[in-house]
């Protein structure tokens, strides 16, 4: 499917999209990948990192835009001639949100219609976009943000004609090891040399989530989708007073009290999007529910109507990850702080 294709990856610098650029190149033939992002810093050491991690003639295929989903024009120049794009490109630190509200607005709601926008005008083929338990019942306005995003996307649906564009989403939690995620937290107060790691609540509880698994969930989105579908990976959950003990065996832990728009679980899938999922094999397709929206000319053979007000929650969820499983998991991340 991507051979001899054009895919862009907006936030292209981060985790996500090195992952999932490494993963193309070292799989697919593509045409190019686009890395459009607005820190040329990241880009220069993005462009060093695959440079010697893959060869000149691999990383030779990789186009480096500067630019910002704000930017409508930026995006109608930078998508011209792309069949893929994979939007990661997103405010996500809940305190700056919090405190820089119309900055998240600008870039998680307005940017996520300009992509719409220059996808629909430019032909793209597919539009994958990467979303958040943060957006399912959300507290705070990252999550507030991006539930505005889905929506949109999931309705760009209504655009694009019988041979046009195709949007879909996929959710999930926090990527364990990623930036920003309470593993590289705790590895550096560790390396600082701490024993004591700080722990908002002992009840709370979290979805584990790999980056590879991430990765592997955009690849099945972009295969299967035909338009108006949310993927969600099955995880198993965990507790976090059981990542402190695995990270720091012989160390103590400290309450601290939860913080503001963080909730003791997340919720992947609410009860009231059970009527509209399907559960197949190791993942379950929300599909929406709109008047000019038909299942049947979208629906995916083999899938299993999930039972009416069922709810994928990391606190009663059926897997879970205990001390040891989860201490074996971690050793095999390389985790960045």
């Amino acid at each position: 499917m991507l051979n001899n294709s054009t895919i862009l990856i907006t936030g292209g610098t981060g985790s996500f999209g090195k992952a999932f650029t490494e993963r193309v190149l070292n799989n697919y033939e593509p045409k190019k990948i686009i890395i459009l992002s607005r820190d040329e810093f990241k880009q220069d050491l993005m462009k060093k990192t695959f440079i010697a991690k893959l060869g000149e003639e691999k990383a030779s295929k990789i186009r480096y835009f500067i630019g910002d989903i704000r930017d409508k024009e930026r995006l109608q120049r930078a998508f011209h001639g792309v069949d893929y794009v994979v939007h990661a490109a997103a405010m996500k630190q809940v305190p700056a949100c919090e405190y820089n509200p119309m900055e998240a607005i600008k870039t998680n709601i307005n940017g996520a219609q300009n992509i719409i926008d220059a996808a629909l005008d430019r032909g793209v083929k597919k539009v994958v976009a990467l979303s958040t338990d943060k957006a399912v019942n959300p507290i705070n306005l990252y999550g507030g943000t991006k539930l505005v995003s889905d929506k949109l996307f999931i309705a760009a649906n209504a655009y694009t004609g019988d041979f046009g564009t195709i949007f879909s989403a996929v959710r999930y939690g926090n990527v364990s090891g990623s930036r920003g995620s309470i593993l590289p937290f705790f590895k550096q107060l560790l390396a600082q040399g701490k024993t004591e790691l700080p722990i908002t609540d002992e009840r709370m509880t979290r979805f584990w989530m790999t980056l590879e698994e991430a990765v592997d969930l955009v690849f099945l989105a972009l295969e299967e989708s035909k338009g108006g579908e949310t993927f969600v990976f099955k995880n198993p959950s965990y507790k976090v007073t059981d990542i402190a003990e695995a990270i720091n065996p012989n160390g103590t832990m400290k309450i601290v009290g939860i913080r503001e728009g963080e909730k003791l679980d997340e919720c992947m899938i609410t009860s009231d999007d059970s009527r509209g999922t399907y559960e197949y094999g190791n993942y379950y397709i929300i599909y929406p529910n709109f008047e000019w929206w038909n299942i049947k000319d979208y629906f995916k053979e083999g899938g299993k109507l999930i039972e009416e007000n069922w709810e994928y929650n990391s606190g009663t969820n059926k897997k879970w990850l205990n001390v040891i499983e989860l201490r074996e998991m971690i050793n095999k991340l390389d985790i960045e702080f």
